[in-house]
């Protein structure tokens, strides 16, 4: 892309903050820097359910990217529980965030592998008063290239600057959209994972039902829980007996049955 078009995407960008065209001139700039296929920008605040704040999706994708992610699946998602966290501001490859078991985990195999996508990027941007925006890249054939990811990093300060501004009242919104929980302990997602095997499973085994679920091994669980490797496959063993269940397909079933009456 040209430096002429860059820029005059880039002033198009500014000249949009504060209206509802900010978002989409945020993408047509991003995308004079990387080629790409899709668009999707969330905001997280503790254990509020996301903000889905602009998506360039498709109809059918839209339905997976958005409406399903939002269900529940948003819980397991490597750039919600880094955005939660939080991780420091900037730009990430998903896969560098993610647990080591991620992509031979539940979440990956039952949801995110329905987006068919080759990689997702990130920036990160903190928004003020514990709201962070993700601002995500997708690529459904082919991942960045190290020097298409540095080229994208090359344009952090200009996205940090022009979300910080536009999004500096996203915290608010998650008030007037029922999220009062968003910086309690007692969030959706801890209550969920307390509730989780309620009667059945012991605190322990429902953690290491919550790590296995977002895609830890059982060695990272292990150093997490500081528990053997054998005590955490002897846990595995008798949550899935307790639970009548065979397959960590039918543990990610359970869990999000026990999400939606949370």
């Amino acid at each position: 892309m040209s430096i002429g078009l860059q820029f005059d995407r880039i002033g198009r960008m500014i000249t949009a903050e504060g209206t509802s065209d900010f978002p989409k001139c945020l993408a047509e700039f991003l995308r004079t820097v990387a080629t790409y296929d899709f668009t999707v920008m969330f905001s997280y605040r503790g254990a509020a359910r996301p903000l889905n704040l602009f998506d360039d999706f498709p109809g059918k994708k839209r339905a997976i990217f958005v409406t399903d992610y939002q269900a529940g699946p948003y819980m397991l998602d490597p750039f919600y529980l880094a955005a939660t966290k939080p991780v420091e501001p900037g730009l990430y490859r998903m896969r560098d965030l993610a647990p080591d078991r991620f992509y031979q985990g539940e979440y990956f195999r039952s949801y995110y592998v329905q987006t068919g996508l080759a990689e997702e990027i990130g920036f990160f941007i903190d928004a003020g008063r514990g709201a962070v925006v993700v601002v995500s890249l997708m690529r459904a054939q082919k991942v960045f290239s190290a020097k298409e990811f540095a080229a994208i990093q090359r344009a952090w300060p200009i996205v940090e600057a022009a979300c910080a501004r536009h999004w500096a009242d996203i915290a608010d919104q998650f008030n007037t959209k029922g999220a009062a929980d968003a910086d309690s302990s007692e969030g959706r997602i801890e209550r969920t994972f307390q509730r989780f095997g309620d009667g059945q499973l012991t605190p322990r085994e429902r953690e290491v039902v919550e790590y296995t679920l977002k895609g830890y091994s059982a060695e990272a669980i292990r150093q997490v829980l500081g528990i053997s490797s054998g005590t955490v496959r002897i846990h595995r063993r008798n949550i899935y007996a307790k639970l009548g269940i065979s397959s960590q397909g039918e543990l990610f079933a359970r869990f999000i049955d026990t999400l939606v009456n949370t």
